[in-house]
């Protein structure tokens, strides 16, 4: 499986690799789609408001948004000029990235990272504005510019004392999460829990699957979580984001995971699965600058 971001993937297309009861129900809707196809196909799935909106082939949470009601979904779908998903809200807290690594001789794989992810959340203080929050704290006015452009006016408003807010539901570095190395949690019960749906989808054999769950003894015993989705060959081991690790650290960790691609890729090639070819590359990367250009803007 090559990774959604940077191989041009279609976010569907991989869903579709994985069974339905590990990620939330989701709509494809084609570029110049009619509304009312959209609601259409929004209702047969009983997909209901807030909702998560994302383009099918993404980079780094652009154009990902949470949408609350039909003149947002009309907003959207008007200024959209890419194939986009509607999804459900995956209605867990927590969310994290779970880097597996397994060969394909092999029945069991492994878990080689896990990244938490720590999200945009303002707390009120009964008379401060949103938009003075948000400046409080320089990682999240880093996303200010953002921000205003979703939020409006609403970040004039003010949070009741002890009030919380996510401004972001979702975990994207690019989107002001803090990513932390959270593989102390590394088991064998989440690695079997992880094993047992990874074996299901077919020729899924390393990348990093970003997880919500409600509690991780729930997730260890294979309880309340959904796949937000699943990034294969060109992903990285996040978990090196995180700022007590030194560029060193962040090497060396890369360095183990390109080792484990390549020592899978040499079997799967012997069993004639070939490597992409120079032109090939090129050619992807190339979508992927245009790709790049027409969401980044959104």
């Amino acid at each position: 499986m090559r990774n959604g971001g940077f191989f041009m993937e279609s976010k569907k297309e991989i869903y579709d690799l994985i069974p339905q009861k590990y990620y939330p129900r989701t709509a494809f809707v084609k570029e110049n789609s009619s509304f009312e196809d959209i609601l259409i196909a929004k209702e047969n799935l009983s997909i209901s408001f807030p909702l998560i909106v994302k383009p099918d082939i993404g980079l780094r949470g652009s154009a990902v948004k949470k949408i609350n009601s039909i003149d947002e979904l009309k907003e959207y779908n008007k200024s959209a000029n890419f194939d986009y998903l509607v999804q459900d809200l995956i209605p867990y807290p927590n969310e994290i990235g779970i880097f597996y690594v397994r060969f394909p001789n092999q029945e069991k794989g492994k878990i080689t990272g896990i990244v938490a992810k720590e999200f945009l959340i303002v707390i009120g203080d009964g008379k401060s504005t949103i938009k003075e929050l948000i400046k409080q704290n320089p990682r999240f006015e880093m996303q200010l510019t953002t921000l205003e452009k979703e939020y409006k006016e609403k970040l004039n408003e003010v949070l009741l004392k002890d009030e919380t807010l996510n401004l972001v539901p979702f975990g994207n570095h690019c989107r002001g999460s803090k990513f932390i190395d959270a593989s102390n949690l590394i088991s064998d019960k989440l690695t079997n829990v992880i094993n047992e749906m990874c074996l299901q989808i077919h020729g899924f054999y390393f990348g990093r699957m970003d997880l919500m769950y409600n509690s991780i003894a729930e997730l260890e015993e294979g309880k309340n979580f959904q796949v937000v989705e699943i990034n294969g060959a060109a992903s990285e081991p996040t978990h090196i984001y995180d700022p007590k690790h030194s560029i060193f650290f962040a090497w060396k960790e890369l360095a183990r995971h390109i080792t484990y691609m390549y020592k899978i890729s040499v079997e799967n090639n012997k069993k004639g699965i070939t490597f992409l070819t120079h032109k090939q590359g090129m050619h992807q990367y190339r979508l992927h600058l245009e790709q790049n250009n027409k969401i980044g803007n959104f």
